[in-house]
């Protein structure tokens, strides 16, 4: 569909394998920042994701969509530690609408998180390079399928983005939030 940043997907990689490495796993029983017993790192892997969880609300009458049956429509992935936390939570979901109307829906729920950015033209890589920028600032760094939308809201530390591409008559579209703390941004795990 698009591609989203395989630099969250890498850093994800590298860090389970920094706390695999390190020997403080959590039994996933805590929550991501927080000591729980003398554990002071953990791994956190399901396939479900909900509209709480991912910070956005679902398209009305939309449904989850599978490739296939072996494939799950949801993600949900956080490693963290003392000074680090990832989280990644995924959905994937199919409208009979058109992609222009879950464009409008996710343009108008995105903004509650900040200005909404339209990453659809690959070629555009940030809406004003010449303008001064916090380094929290998020940027059109993705590179949509031919086609496909991709809509960013947020901060570096705490983005929404939610992708688009016409399936057929209607849409298929993934509801992403990637919430990394300590891990090339200035904010800190809570």
């Amino acid at each position: 569909m698009t591609r989203i940043s395989g630099r969250c997907y890498f850093a994800a990689a590298m860090l389970a394998t920094v706390v695999i490495g390190g020997g403080g796993i959590a039994s996933g029983q805590g929550k991501p920042g927080k000591s729980d017993g003398d554990s002071d790192a953990g791994i956190r892997l399901r396939l479900q994701a909900s509209e709480k969880e991912i910070g956005l609300p679902v398209y009305p009458g939309a449904k989850q969509h599978k490739d296939n049956d072996n494939e799950s429509a949801a993600a949900n992935f956080g490693v963290w530690g003392k000074t680090f936390g990832l989280r990644l939570v995924v959905l994937k979901m199919e409208s009979a609408d058109t992609p222009a109307k879950v464009a409008a829906f996710y343009q108008k729920a995105l903004a509650k998180y900040g200005k909404v950015l339209d990453c659809s033209d690959g070629t555009k890589k940030s809406e004003d390079s010449s303008a001064k920028k916090s380094p929290d600032t998020i940027t059109c760094d993705d590179t949509p399928e031919t086609g496909a939308m991709i809509f960013k809201s947020g901060t570096r530390g705490k983005q929404h983005i939610v992708g688009i591409q016409a399936n057929g008559q209607g849409s298929v579209f993934q509801l992403v939030m990637v919430d990394k703390r300590g891990i090339d941004t200035d904010e800190k795990p809570q």
